[in-house]
């Protein structure tokens, strides 16, 4: 390491320059992260959701128009009328069992950003462990002693 890397021959504007940056980068990247995390468990939950809407679409409508054409076809077969009704109608409680099991399996597999949370909770902890830069004391500085401070 060079001794322009060190630090010591650079002013206070540089090295506060330098670190405003490097905070900069920091916030992006754990931005950055935390996007990437989120993003995945969104598409999972998008799909579970999905399948909810399109469980209960055809709970809701399809339902009743197939039900009446699929009873009579059955009953065509030569089966009772409400025997026809009760297989159609299980038929369908089945299928969309089916689609809230698979939704459910989707919306189970959504997982908090842990990759964000470790990384926010390591900066939080550096930089609690940061202390500032010491100050000089006043009587080194003739300027700020002759400021005169009022008493209001």
């Amino acid at each position: 390491m060079s001794t322009a890397d060190d630090g010591a021959d650079r002013s206070l504007g540089q090295l506060v320059a330098t670190a405003t940056a490097e905070m900069s980068a920091l916030v992006h990247d754990e931005i950055a992260l935390a996007k990437a995390e989120l993003r995945q468990d969104a598409k999972r939950a998008g799909i579970g959701s999905a399948a909810f809407l399109v469980a209960g679409a055809l709970a809701l409508f399809a339902l009743p128009v197939l039900s009446f054409a699929a009873a009579y076809g059955i009953h065509n077969l030569g089966l009772g009328l409400a025997w026809s009704f009760l297989i159609v109608g299980g038929a369908f409680l089945v299928i969309a069992l089916l689609l809230v099991l698979v939704a459910v399996a989707k919306l189970k597999k959504i997982k908090k950003p842990e990759k964000t949370i470790t990384a926010a909770k390591e900066t939080a902890a550096v930089l609690q462990n940061v202390k500032p830069h010491p100050r000089p004391a006043t009587e080194d500085h003739p300027v700020l002693e002759s400021v005169t401070r009022s008493s209001v």
